[in-house]
Formats: C-alpha cells, structure tokens, sequence
C-alpha cells in the first residue's frame, strides 16, 4: 500500500479507466455531430473535419491504442473517398520515420548494453558530489537530463528511478522534524527524475517523438528542413533554462545546506564498481552512437563555418539526412563483433525488434492527418477561423500561444498526441495571419514536452508517483510552476534566438 488511498486522492488508474470509457462514448457523438455541423465546407474537408475530430478525441482519452487510432483515422479517409490510399498511407515512408527507427535500435543498444546505468552512476561518482542533498538532486537531475537527450524519457525515469530509491534508503531511519525534510527532499529527488527527463527530450531532434513530429510538419508544409543542428541551437537553450529553474526550486525548498546523506557516496562507489570494466559491447555501442551524433552534427557546424551555400555543406546535407545517419549507425551494431569466432555481434535482431513501432506507426499517422488536413483545405479553415477568434497578429503572440496551448493540452494527454494536434493548426493559423510558421510551429513543438502537473500527463511522471513517495498536491504544485517556467523559457529562447536559426536555414 501506498498511502494514496488514505488521503482520498484519486490514482491515476481510476482517472485513466474513466477517461478511457468516455472516449469510447464520445468518438462517435463527436463524428456525428461535426459531419452535420460542417456540412457548408468543400466535401473532402467535410470528411476529414469529421475524422479528425474524432481522431483527437480517442487521442486525448487514450480509449484505444494510439497508434491504432491513426491507422484508424487514415483508413477512415481512404473509405470516406478523402485520398486514395497511395497518398494517403505515403508518409509512413517518410525518411523521418526511419530516423525513429535507427534511433530506437540505437536506444535499445545503450540499454542492453547497461550503458546508461554506466553513466548515471559516473556522474553521481564525480568529485564533488558527495552526500549533499543540493549536490546529489543536481547530480541526479542532470544525469536524468543528459540521458534523454539520447533515448526515451519515459526508459531514461524507468532505469533512474530505482537508483534514486536506492539513494534514499539512508534517510528511511529519520524520524521527528527531520523525518518531515527527509519526505520533501524524497518527494524533489524523484519528481527530478521525471521532470528532467522530460526537458531533457527538448535539447535534440531524436530526444522525445514531439519533436520528430514537430519537424516533420515543418518540413511538409513550409518546405524547411529543421537540421539537427538548428535544433539544438534552439533546444539547449530551452533546456538550461527550464532545467536550472527546476533545479533552483528543488534545492532552495527540498534540502538543507547543512545536512548529509549518510551512505550516499559508499553507495554509488559499490555500484560503480559492480559494473567491472568495459565490455566490447559498451565500447562498440559508443562507436555507433559517436559515429551518429558526428554526422548529426557536422552539417551543421560546415553551415556555421563556411555558409549554408557551400558546396560542401550542400553535398554532406543532401548524401547524409539525418534518418540516412540512423540507420547506418544502427547497422553498425550488427557488423561489429563482439566475439567473433561465434559470430556475435554488438545487437542481436531479437533485441533490435523490441523498439517502441506504435511511436513509430503513430508518427506516420500523425503526419499522414495533418498532410489530409492541408490537402483538402480544412487546416486552412481552421486556421482563419482561430485568426479572427482570438486576433493573434504578431510572431512573438503566436509562439506563446502555440507554446502554451500545446503545454496546457500535453497535461491530459500524450505529448506526442499534443504536438499532432497542435504544430499542425499553428502553422494554418501564421499562414492565416500572414506570419512565418517556422518559429511558432517549433515553440508548439517544444511546448507539447512540458506536461508536469499530473500524474498522467507522462509516463515518466506516472513512474515516479507509482513510489506513493509523492503527494499529488505535490506534484501539481511543483508541475504548474515548471509548466509556466518551461513555456518562459520556450518563448524567451525561440523569439530571441529563432531569427537567427531561421536566416541560417535560408
């Protein structure tokens, strides 16, 4: 038993069963009564009017899976006579689908491998850390950050949680007064872990599904390739900022200068030392993961060095997209040996084919809907219908609006839900407003990763309160203030820097 039940609130399996069940309900109602009241628009926009506003409703209440819920929704516009099905299942072939896949094989490679147990406990080992609780949350946090650049947030909070667990185990003979502070700093420790997870995502194009989304409706609609570099331009920045706010909160309000965490530092050492040393696998996972984020990057710095024009810049651009990087840096796992006389090699297929496919199916899905929505018109109608509702005129009203909608939505559903809906009627509404989409559409991207203040706005917070360590108030309290300090820094950063990236694009 947790407790939660004692103090009357509500988990988050009652909620989820409940929102479920309504959306079972509310799909169809919802199909029916936007048909009949959508009638006047061209007939093709009438029919996707109607499947896509049943699409967000199983979207948000989650009553089916959500990647069946986007075959669903592009089936549903093949036998509705929307697009027939070569067009309409085209972009679950786009090259930013197998982006998400070398990605994945990659993740999946770092974790069979334990190299990120390797490098959670190396930065929670290094000099300085100590048994300070200020010292340790940062530690922690950091290392929770830095991860989910790279992999899953969701697997990131998965593999920190039982070392953060761990790392709490001297404080459980406390009682009194101190007992009362050992409780808060437990509660910052693990809400750390979940929330930096998820900033974390922000900083790089493959960190969380979103932001894939994000780029891939850029691309399609304005014709602009977000470059991963342009990306982290934007995103680290992000990132610093909400991180070091979330940081701030937690030290100042969940620990005390003067304490110690007794045991903290003898246990990361054995830890450390139960790893051993470096397995062929670790080591050829590293190259594959090196040789990826080198070929990332570089397009990028050749622009910042010799200009977006350069025959060099554009060669490397055009031979090597980032999904062509993928999914060479994927195949290495499978050419690198780690005993050779066996024929063993760094990734077995049987471990490749455990990567997350519904996020996969679900991007092509979303992309597909949004790609239906431009073509038949309805995105546009849509969007001139919001530029008169609410008078946004201006570039920088536009990306707090995108931001904080998209962050608002990301609280009772999935982000990747959240940047599906959002991204796409954002870049309608600029282009109803006579506004470049670019810097908006990325603001709403970057917005759809800042759901804090539930339980069930992420997994990786769902993870965290399952310890029955968090009271809800707690997590709400903590989530709305990183919310509005996250789309803060969203809004700071993309209008203050975005110019910049966006003459660099061309």
């Amino acid at each position: 038993m947790d407790g939660r039940e004692d103090s009357g609130e509500v988990g988050p399996d009652r909620f989820e069963l409940w929102r479920q069940r309504t959306g079972l309900v509310a799909a169809p109602i919802t199909f029916v009564a936007v048909w009949l009241a959508t009638g006047d628009l061209e007939p093709a926009a009438h029919r996707m009017a109607a499947i896509l506003a049943t699409v967000i409703v199983l979207w948000v209440t989650e009553a089916i899976p959500m990647a069946i819920t986007a075959f669903l929704g592009v089936s549903a516009a093949v036998v509705l006579g929307v697009a027939p099905a070569q067009a309409a299942f085209a972009p679950f072939a786009d090259p930013l689908v197998f982006l998400f896949v070398g990605t994945f094989i990659l993740a999946r490679a770092i974790f069979f491998h334990g190299l990120d147990r390797r490098f959670a406990f190396a930065i929670l080992g290094l000099r300085g850390v100590g048994e300070r609780p200020g010292r340790v949350l940062v530690a922690y946090a950091a290392t929770s950050c830095l991860l989910s650049m790279w992999i899953s947030n969701t697997a990131t909070t998965a593999m920190m949680f039982p070392i953060g667990i761990a790392l709490l185990r001297s404080l459980e003979s406390l009682s009194g007064p101190s007992a009362r502070r050992a409780s808060g700093f437990a509660a910052a420790l693990l809400l750390s872990n979940a929330f930096a997870a998820s900033i974390g995502g922000v900083a790089t194009p493959v960190g969380t599904p979103p932001n894939l989304i994000g780029i891939g409706f850029i691309q399609k609609e304005t014709g602009v390739d977000v470059t991963f570099f342009a990306w982290m331009a934007l995103g680290v920045p992000v990132v610093v900022l909400a991180l070091g706010a979330m940081l701030a909160r937690f030290v100042w309000s969940a620990t005390d200068d003067g304490a110690r965490l007794d045991g903290v530092a003898a246990f990361i050492a054995a830890e450390r030392a139960a790893l051993g040393p470096w397995t062929r696998g670790q080591v050829n996972t590293v190259m594959a993961f090196a040789f990826a984020v080198t070929l990332w990057v570089l397009p990028g710095v050749l622009s910042l060095l010799l200009g977006s024009d350069h025959p060099a810049y554009r060669q490397l651009a055009s031979a090597l997209p980032e999904g062509v990087v993928a999914l060479l840096a994927a195949a290495l796992l499978f050419v690198l040996p780690t005993n050779l006389a066996r024929h063993e090699f760094t990734l077995t297929w049987r471990e490749a084919v455990q990567i997350d496919w519904w996020i996969v199916f679900l991007y092509g899905g979303g992309i597909a809907l949004g790609t239906l929505a431009f073509k038949t018109g309805l995105a546009e109608t849509v969007g001139f219908g919001l530029t008169s509702l609410l008078g946004v005129q201006s570039e920088l009203g536009l990306i707090a609006l995108g931001a904080a909608i998209a962050a608002v939505l990301s609280e009772t559903t999935s982000n990747t839900a959240s940047a599906n809906m959002v991204v796409p009627v954002v870049i309608a509404f600029a282009r109803s407003s006579g506004i470049d989409p670019l810097l908006p559409a990325i603001a709403a991207t970057m917005g759809a990763s800042l759901g804090f203040m539930l339980p069930v706005s992420t997994p990786c917070n769902a993870i965290v309160y399952s310890s029955g360590r968090i009271p809800l108030t707690t997590m709400m309290r903590h989530g709305i203030w990183l919310d509005v300090a996250g789309v803060i820094a969203v809004i700071l950063v993309v209008s203050l820097l975005g110019p910049i990236v966006r003459a660099a694009l061309g």
